[in-house]
Parts: C-alpha cells; structure tokens; sequence
C-alpha cells in the first residue's frame, strides 16, 4: 500500500474494525490470526474448520499499529498467528529501515507473550513481494527468526512456498504481488496445518 493511501486506510476501514474488535472481543480459547490485509482476506473458518478460529487482521496495518490493539485480540488463545511488516517496507520513510521493524516486531511478540504465555505463538516470515524487495525481506525475515528464538515462538517460514527463484513470489500465489490469492491462502494454511492440528474440535 503506497504511503500516501496507507493512513487514510488504516483510519477509515481500520478505524471501523477496530471499533468492532473492541466491541466484540474474542472468545477465550480461540487461535488467533493477527495481522494486516493479508491476514484480514484470509477466510480461516474455511481454511481450518476443524479449529476455533478468530480473524484479527485489520488492512494497512504496520508493525506501529498493532501494539494499540493487542488488547482486544488476545483473550487467552489457545494459539496466535502473527504476520505483520510488510506495510512497514514502503510506508513512511523513517519507519523503513529493517532494524527498526524487528525492534517494533520484537515489542508485538513480548507483550503477546505477555499477554497469553501458555499460547502457542507462531512468527510468520514476511511474505515475498516483488524482487525489488527480496534483500530487504530476507534481511527482516532472518531477524523474526531470531526474535521467534529469543521468545519461545515458532518462526514459520513462508518462503520456501510462496517465493520463487528470484526472490518474488510466485504468481500463481498473488493478485498484486503483494496480498495472496486462493491458492496463495491455501499454500499457507499448508505450512501452518502442522503447528495447529493439536487444537482441531472436529
């Protein structure tokens, strides 16, 4: 999402989802997919319908938003799954540099851990975009990986499935060459499937 467009989402129709979230928190004992855009398009009630499943993804949002609303997210989930950073990549230019979203990515993750410490919490890597991007999302990536370590959280690895050899990602998995198409969401919830089969109800 291009700087100039991102504020204006994320105050409009993120504004109104937050304002939904706060008025319906979550059940207790959900998993918990918390994002951005890409986790909002997800239908994960039709993706796992064998689990409790609750959609937290609000569009537009960066690695700064999300800390303003763990509140009404977590409620004791029985797991989280958390992608968020790549709006970071091309939002404002002082909020780029990969360091910074780590730091702000390693905040998110110890007040989740906070939050629900007996919650599985599953670190995705950022997803590929363009090549143009490749470096700087490795670069990223190989720090949540580090971050997923220090905290006790599963780092999932979306690159091998969605990326290809240079770096972007494959067409087959994208509608813009950034948010996932069908079979992008369903490549993804491949490579989640194992960590949350324990939660399946039926």
């Amino acid at each position: 999402m291009v700087p100039i467009i991102r504020p204006i989402v994320v105050r409009r129709i993120g504004g109104t989802r937050r304002r939904y979230f706060e008025a319906m928190p979550p059940p207790t004992g959900r998993v918990v997919f918390l994002g951005d855009s890409i986790t909002q398009q997800g239908i994960w009630e039709d993706l796992f319908p064998e689990l409790p499943t609750t959609n937290r993804g609000i569009g537009g949002e960066a690695t700064a938003d999300l800390p303003e609303r763990l509140d009404t997210a977590i409620q004791q989930p029985l797991a989280v799954s958390l992608l968020i950073g790549t709006n970071d990549l091309h939002g404002p230019r002082r909020g780029r540099a990969v360091p910074g979203i780590a730091a702000r990515m390693e905040e998110i993750v110890r007040q989740i851990r906070e939050r629900a410490p007996e919650a599985v919490l599953l670190v995705n890597s950022v997803t590929p975009r363009t090549s143009f991007f490749a470096p700087r999302i490795r670069q990223l990536n190989g720090l949540y990986r580090e971050i997923a370590e220090r905290h006790g959280a599963a780092y999932v690895d979306l690159w091998p499935t969605l990326a290809d050899s240079a770096g972007g990602i494959r067409r087959e998995f994208t509608t813009d060459n950034l948010h996932l198409s069908p079979a992008g969401y369903l490549a993804w919830a491949e490579v989640l499937r194992p960590h949350l089969s324990r939660f399946a109800v039926r």
